[in-house]
């Protein structure tokens, strides 16, 4: 599989090559341009619902959980999943995302879910 890197939304892009910029989050970043933000893509469908975002709110103890759970909503959503596949298999594609930490989020779940 392809390199698949991970950024935050609100940090400047680094000097070497990202590859195809995918924003996952649900929601666009507050504050970012379109322009800024540079992304080849949005699939916001590929995101947690609505329910698992506001149930998980970022709470470490809660990661265990809100991977599995977002990993049922993976299972269940395979058409944009398909769309980002097709993307790696082309080359290096950059998971963006607005969340503050870098560690629970769901990028992180997306490429660890990707890698399996």
């Amino acid at each position: 599989m392809t390199d698949i890197f991970l950024r935050r939304a609100y940090d400047p892009p680094p000097s070497q090559d990202e590859g195809r910029k995918v924003l996952v989050d649900r929601i666009w970043p507050r504050g970012i341009s379109r322009e800024t933000l540079g992304a080849d893509l949005w699939l916001k469908d590929i995101a947690p619902s609505d329910d698992l975002r506001h149930w998980f709110d970022h709470d470490p103890k809660k990661w265990p959980e809100f991977r599995r759970r977002y990993t049922a909503e993976l299972d269940a959503n395979p058409e944009p999943l398909r769309e980002l596949r097709q993307l790696i298999r082309k080359g290096p594609v950059t998971l963006l995302y607005g969340a503050r930490d870098t560690e629970h989020n769901n990028a992180v779940a997306l490429r660890d879910y990707l890698a399996q």
